[in-house]
């Protein structure tokens, strides 16, 4: 096991293990944990009691935080009726039609986006990258709102506030909800605000408990766990 340093030891022995903290006292931790000069990312980690190999017990949704979520995304957006430099301008960091698409497919394209957004008519002819974009979570998909018409308003809509999350392999959500210089109130909020999106899109057919645990942190230092009832 590696060895901790100062710093991380010291952080960490203000973190009760065997305590499910409440959301103010969890980001007040947040505050008291943090050691790193310039301004850390928080976190969120969820285990959700679904097995994701069942289409049905998915979770891919956007949120749009009441405070942002600190982060500008990288978007690729893929039509044949909007120019390149008008989707530019409203702050995709790529765009193009079916010229892009077989970058995409020769493999000469870096896929350092967070997001590729599509017009509807466009969906066909990315089916031949689909084998690249759906194992980096990039393909476009309807039900996560990254396929829309008019794709100038959707690329503005995430560029300001709006991003995706979902469920990995192992049924876990992992995301972010803010800067830590945002403050105890706007990260509470955000927090809050992520919660109950994540309860909101939980599948109607399911009975048992959802969420099974809850952890926030600052990247890199002492995870902090949340009460989930």
């Amino acid at each position: 096991m590696a060895k901790r340093g100062k710093k991380y030891n010291k952080a960490i022995e203000l973190v009760n293990k065997e305590v499910a903290y409440w959301i103010e006292e969890a980001v007040e931790l947040l505050e008291k944990t943090n050691t790193v000069k310039f301004d850390p990312t928080v976190e969120i980690h969820l285990n959700l009691n679904l097995d994701p190999k069942h289409a049905d017990q998915i979770i891919r949704s956007t949120i749009s935080l009441p405070n942002w979520s600190g982060k500008v995304p990288k978007i690729c957006a893929f039509s044949d009726s909007i120019s390149a430099d008008d989707l530019k301008r409203a702050w995709a960091t790529v765009a193009w039609g079916e010229d892009l698409i077989a970058d995409i497919a020769a493999w000469s394209v870096d896929l350092n986006f967070d997001v590729c957004i599509a017009s509807p008519s466009m969906m066909r002819h990315l089916g031949k990258v689909a084998r690249v974009l759906w194992p980096k979570g990039l393909m476009p998909n309807p039900k996560a709102g990254t396929v829309w018409e008019d794709l100038i308003a959707i690329t503005k809509e995430i560029a300001a506030w709006k991003f995706e999350f979902k469920t990995d392999k192992q049924g876990n959500i992992h995301s972010i909800f803010g800067k830590l210089s945002f403050g105890k109130d706007k990260l509470s909020e955000n927090l809050k605000f992520f919660l109950n999106t994540v309860k909101e899109v939980k599948p109607s057919w399911s009975k048992w408990k959802y969420i099974e645990d809850i952890f926030i942190c600052n990247a890199m230092w002492p995870s902090i766990k949340l009460e989930s009832s």
